[in-house]
């Protein structure tokens, strides 16, 4: 006999008014195979709609109103692709115009002139006239009349679904069906002491009124019950994992500080290390001593030192008798790290490569045999490295920069090339918001960098409109007069490429005319390998005055002379990557400067991006705008790392309570490593779902 599906397991056409037509559209548009998906498909928002509006009192200010009236006319206007419909919607104090340009054919059957109607959206003026356009329209009767009453929750749909009478009313109809069963078969996840330590509400009761809400108050609580809930178990997953790695997984101890760290640091230092770069020395010092694997993130502004810190940790392990490797996403990146170790380390008795894809083929065999036996103490590269050909003798410790660009199972094969795993120390110069630390590195632990070395003046940033171009001319000239040097970036967008190369093609023939008398080069990702490595050299001598570019100059280009950058079209750049361009001047004791120019027409957030950007040099300060600016999803191309799948936290806003879920996390580990104590036997059953759904969250390094 064949075993009955689980309810939440049962496919969606036999949910009451789906049917197959549309579940196979809300399988498509929105995953909803189950009633499982639609009952953790959760509102984006919800509305008032105890309200209704007269008429005559409609206003164009006005966010969402709900009127109550009947249909006068309705006429369907132009040919096939051009139609529209319109609606004259009228009460006791007026008539208002109802507008559809798709959905027509549905929605034209739906609706009869002389029937009364309740109508809900965004009112607007066109020549004198209010309008809504695309409203939400059920028809006037006890069943939608209850329907409406109180907070409605809002849910995302699209225009294909909303063609097939799926529109967000349509979605809480479904869930008015689905939502009192299914929340029956719902069972606790959290044991009863976190619940009444938190004072959660029953995940039934949170689940039902997260969907058909009773008032304001049961929708705070069920939201915050739900949050948690998803937060806690994401936080106790990531948490557990690096405990049971930090248990199983036995690391290299490097208990000496010899004659490599000694006499660099007392003898070959350029610098005197700031306090935040002492702290974290220190910090992983004591990491690669406990005997099991380092796996720490190394946070760091642009130009806060943080190669000069990981080349001390290196340092270390060749003093305990390990070779280390230095592993970059770029070419140009991977260059610039060997050249800044091989000036560090010009007058010290330590051997250091570099392998990236330009590498000869004869250069690299050589290569590979000194790192076979023990001979290359220090290897750069790009993801060359970790081609099975690449053996080393004994690879100790595993630098990775600007680690979120790749892949999982890429990152992993490094820490295979060594029978015990080498320390991991992770590098980034984006800075990442607090929140998306924990989520996305909960499982490391983390260094921050959070001074500058001392003699750096803050760069200025100035936001200028284009029609100032020739204002900003003169002063790039002047500083190129004082000796200095200038880059001018141009957005190269994959989508606009073809339009894109031809700006920056257009904008470096008028630089070179508005600079008689200067050198004047260009870069851009089309350009050879070897070609751009001249350019870069030439530039680097002092040999070119002005530099225009693509973003290829966004990280691993230092050129401390450079004191000026001029970034075109400011308004189509992302934050993070704003911040990125700026830290490629201020790199000296010269003052530097950043000049974002945008056309005048700019739009909200390119405004508020370009605010941030002249407000504030902190780069924690932007990634923490930039999170609520964008979401969490593209601010490290974090998409590779499948932990962002979040139902109904926001990271953007729910860091609060993310805080208080590890908290509570660390507290149950701390008291049950193995999570074998009868109170926690639920947590535990629930780890191993979400396990088998998610897979391994904890793989980051």
């Amino acid at each position: 006999m064949e075993k009955p599906v689980p309810f939440l397991d049962t496919p969606i056409t036999y949910l009451k008014g789906v049917g197959p037509q549309r579940s196979e559209l809300l399988k498509k548009e929105l995953n909803i195979h189950t009633f499982r998906d639609l009952l953790y498909f959760f509102p984006f928002r919800y509305v008032d709609r105890t309200r209704f509006y007269k008429i005559k009192e409609v206003n164009a200010d006005m966010p969402y109103i709900q009127l109550c009236g009947k249909i006068v006319t309705l006429e369907i206007i132009g040919q096939k692709r051009k139609q529209r419909m319109v609606v004259d919607l009228e009460d006791d104090t007026g008539r208002i115009e109802l507008i559809w340009f798709q959905g027509i054919k549905w929605m034209s059957k739906k609706l009869r002139p002389g029937t009364e109607y309740i109508v809900f959206g965004k009112p607007s003026i066109f020549n004198g006239r209010y309008s809504i356009s695309h409203p939400s329209v059920e028809e006037k009767n006890d069943e939608n009349m209850q329907l409406i009453k109180g907070l409605q929750p809002v849910y995302n749909t699209t225009e294909l679904l909303k063609v097939a009478g799926v529109d967000s009313t349509g979605l809480l109809k479904m869930q008015r069906a689905l939502v009192p069963k299914a929340v029956e078969q719902l069972s606790e996840t959290l044991p009863s002491y976190v619940i009444e330590k938190m004072r959660l509400m029953s995940r039934r009761e949170a689940m039902r009124n997260i969907h058909l809400p009773l008032n304001g108050d049961t929708l705070q609580k069920a939201s915050y019950r739900l949050k948690f809930e998803e937060l806690f178990f994401l936080q106790l997953s990531l948490l557990r994992n690096k405990i049971g790695r930090e248990t199983t997984v036995k690391g290299l101890n490097f208990s000496k500080v010899d004659r490599y760290f000694n006499e660099f640091y007392t003898t070959y230092l350029p610098f005197p290390l700031t306090d935040a770069q002492k702290r974290v020395v220190k910090e992983i010092r004591q990491d690669m001593g406990r005997g099991i694997q380092m796996n720490r993130l190394l946070q760091g502004d642009v130009g806060s030192g943080k190669t000069l810190v990981a080349l001390l940790c290196m340092l270390i392990a060749l003093d305990n008798g390990y070779q280390c490797c230095l592993m970059a996403p770029t070419e140009i990146l991977a260059i610039q790290h060997f050249a800044t170790l091989k000036e560090f380390l010009k007058d010290m008795p330590v051997t250091v490569s570099l392998i990236t894809g330009s590498t000869k083929k004869a250069e690299r065999k050589v290569t590979h045999e000194l790192l076979e036996q023990g001979q290359m103490q220090i290897i750069v590269g790009t993801h060359a490295l970790i081609e099975d050909k690449v053996k080393f003798k004994n690879l100790g410790l595993v630098v990775i920069d600007e680690q979120h660009r790749f892949g999982v199972a890429q990152r992993a094969k490094l820490w295979q090339k060594n029978e015990m795993p080498p320390h991991v120390l992770v590098m980034t110069a984006t800075p990442i918001p607090r929140t998306l630390a924990m989520t996305l590195y909960g499982d490391l632990d983390v260094s921050v960098i959070d001074q500058m070395p001392p003699g750096r003046k803050p760069i200025q940033t100035n936001h200028r409109y284009d029609t100032k171009r020739s204002e900003v001319y003169a002063f790039i000239k002047k500083e190129i007069d004082s000796g200095r040097q200038a880059y001018i970036i141009y957005p190269l967008i994959e989508e606009s490429a073809k339009m894109d190369f031809e700006n920056l093609m257009n904008g470096f023939e008028e630089i070179r005319k508005a600079f008689p008398g200067h050198v004047v080069a260009m870069m851009h990702g089309k350009i050879k390998f070897a070609e751009r490595e001249k350019v870069m050299q030439a530039f680097a001598k002092g040999e070119i005055h002005i530099l225009v570019a693509t973003t290829v100059i966004e990280v691993g280009v230092n050129v401390p002379n450079a004191s000026i950058i001029l970034i075109e079209s400011t308004q189509r750049f992302g934050l993070s990557q704003l911040h990125q361009l700026r830290g490629r001047v201020g790199r000296s004791s010269y003052q530097s400067y950043c000049i974002l120019m945008t056309p005048y027409e700019l739009g909200a957030d390119a405004r508020a991006r370009v605010e941030i950007m002249v407000r504030t040099n902190d780069g924690f300060e932007i990634s923490e705008e930039d999170l609520r600016l964008r979401g969490p999803g593209d601010i490290t191309g974090t998409q590779q790392s499948g932990i962002l799948d979040l139902k109904i936290a926001e990271l953007a806003k729910d860091g609060q309570i993310l805080q208080q879920a590890r908290i509570i996390a660390t507290e149950i580990l701390d008291e049950d490593k193995g999570m074998v104590m009868e109170k926690n036997r639920l947590l535990a059953e629930e780890l191993k779902k979400l396990d088998k759904e998610k897979g391994d969250w904890s793989r980051i390094s």
